[in-house]
């Protein structure tokens, strides 16, 4: 071992590759699990607030209230039945309307209810009775979010992603030029900050300033996890770390219902789901930060500093006595000691390219997961059941999609993935309504199938980008798949044109972002890029050259 370290140290004309010190030092040992678990208490809320509007946004049943009809007190001796025959008209299904009260009690309809189409109708005119039994209290039951301001109440998600897209922007950007280690932690306070405030709303716009800005803090965990992660894990071990970090959002998305179950009043429902943050912020001074950074970044005390601990954790300790801070200056040729912004991404037509085809393949990632996500009431099941059968396709779509990069490779599971989700969408389009089951089962396969393309792009693009502008270009990305996130809420609303239209686009949007795909070089088994040359010097394989990546030749 030591002949080898001296074998690097002493080469005046081969430069250290990271990826050999760190198989010195040990790329997967009980450093890197203990980064994972101490990560994994703030990613559990992630998937608490992006699927939070379920719960906290769902439309109990509800109808007007008609207690203002009542002016003689006849309705004290009529049951609820029949007060709501007399004062709410009927649909052809023989449900109530949910927005329209008679003008007046019509009582000749409890002895003959055939002929109430004609009768004169109006909007709720004292607002609304919602069935509790549920729902303690949701955002549509709080502020009136139903009827005319059902978009509304749909807002809130798109406002709430729309934070997240802003702050992939924000946290991508300055993770790079900072650090991964201390952003973590302005998005472990920001976000939990603002989403507490959120908890306590006067207002529907209070509450929605508040959850634009607790996306944008909380998109900074997801986002600065993955690559800390990956960026400390060796060649062999990137594909395990990668699908291990995600579990946590399988997990969390099971668990997800239970707590909605048991905390059915929105605003203890949101104050619940953020209390890993603070944990996380106490848990915050033991996470180290990425070695690979900070040695692009000139910082090589640091970095030996935390490379000795890895060393000491995976019982290493005497792979870095030949390596003092200032011979680590070897291991990544930084340009310079300018600073990378996202103009970056621009610098090279193959970084342009990979830029463009990684962002659109974000956003079909995202738009057709969360458009799956967020129609849980949308089959006929339990709210609370959908979303745990949900969950639970995930675990073994996590097996699945680390079987698939490991035999497949990186872009052939993208496209797959991908191409299947848009199959099972566009079967739950051919597939009647009234035949639920096997319905909700396609829609559950779907779901599985779009969580694993949702696991591999994000190790894929983090092995895609350089180190130096890595948080960068997952941050672009990011922001494309938020603006995908943001627009799933309101495509559903697209259904009251047509109804088969929002699916139509998610089956749409997840085929052609999946054939794009094919266009991307493979990453497995391939040494991480450290800077932008490497990028544009990075080797083609055989079969990128057979199967289309030469796009990315120049």
């Amino acid at each position: 071992m030591e002949k080898y370290i001296k074998l690097i140290l002493h080469s005046a004309k081969t430069r250290m590759k990271f990826e050999n010190l760190l198989a010195e030092v040990g790329g997967f040992g009980p450093f890197q699990i203990g980064i994972i678990l101490m990560l994994v208490i703030p990613r559990v809320s992630l998937p608490f607030h992006f699927l939070l509007n379920n719960f906290i946004a769902a439309i109990p049943d509800h109808h007007c209230d008609f207690s203002s009809l009542d002016t003689s007190g006849v309705f004290e001796t009529l049951s609820q039945e029949q007060r709501l025959t007399v004062s709410i008209p009927q649909h052809e299904d023989g449900s109530f309307s949910s927005c329209h009260m008679f003008s007046e009690p019509q009582f000749h309809l409890l002895t003959n209810s055939s002929n109430s189409t004609e009768l004169p109708v109006v909007q709720c005119q004292n607002g609304w009775v919602y069935d509790n039994s549920t729902f303690k209290s949701t955002l549509a039951s709080e502020w009136n979010l139903v009827c005319d301001k059902k978009s509304m109440n749909k807002a809130t998600a798109t406002i709430f992603f729309s934070g997240v897209m802003v702050g992939a922007a924000i946290f991508g950007s300055l993770s790079d030029r900072f650090g991964r280690k201390p952003m973590l932690m302005v998005s472990f306070i920001s976000a939990a900050f603002f989403s507490v405030v959120s908890a306590f709303s006067t207002s529907y716009i209070m509450f929605a300033v508040m959850r634009f800005f607790t996306g944008m803090g909380i998109t900074g965990i997801s986002i600065i996890s993955i690559v800390l992660c990956v960026e400390w894990s060796d060649i062999k071990h990137r594909t395990i770390i990668g699908v291990m970090i995600s579990l946590d959002w399988s997990t969390s998305t099971m668990i997800l219902p239970g707590i909605a179950y048991l905390v059915n009043e929105w605003r203890f429902l949101v104050v619940t789901v953020t209390s890993p943050l603070f944990l996380a912020i106490i848990v915050w001074r033991w996470i180290p930060e990425s070695a690979r950074w900070l040695i692009a970044n000139g910082r090589l005390e640091e970095a030996h500093y935390y490379l000795s601990k890895c060393a000491s954790a995976n019982h290493r300790e005497k792979s870095l006595q030949n390596i003092k801070p200032q011979t680590l200056a070897t291991v990544i040729v930084s340009e310079g000691d300018r600073k990378y912004t996202y103009l970056d991404l621009l610098r090279t037509p193959k970084l342009r390219k990979l830029a463009v085809v990684t962002g659109i393949t974000w956003f079909g990632v995202a738009f057709t997961y969360y458009g799956i996500s967020l129609n849980v009431d949308g089959f006929g099941l339990n709210l609370y059941l959908t979303q745990f059968i949900y969950g639970t396709i995930e675990l073994p779509a996590k097996l699945l999609i680390y079987l698939s990069l490991q035999k497949l490779g990186r872009r052939y599971s993208q496209v797959g993935t991908l191409i299947l989700t848009g199959v099972c969408i566009a079967i739950t389009i051919i597939i009647p309504k009234v035949n639920w089951l096997p319905r909700t089962a396609v829609a559950v396969l779907g779901k599985g199938f779009s969580e694993a393309s949702f696991t591999s792009v994000f190790l894929y693009t983090t092995e895609l980008y350089p180190t130096v502008i890595r948080q960068n270009g997952l941050g672009f990305c990011s922001c494309l798949a938020r603006v995908g996130v943001s627009v799933a809420p309101l495509v559903s609303l697209l259904q009251e044109t047509w109804t088969p239209l929002p699916q139509v686009l998610f089956c749409s949007v997840a085929i052609l972002a999946g054939l794009l795909a094919l266009l991307l070089p493979e990453t497995h088994n391939v040494r991480l890029p450290e800077t932008i040359e490497d990028r544009r010097k990075a080797p083609k394989r055989q079969s990128d050259k057979r199967h289309g990546a030469e796009f990315f030749s120049t």
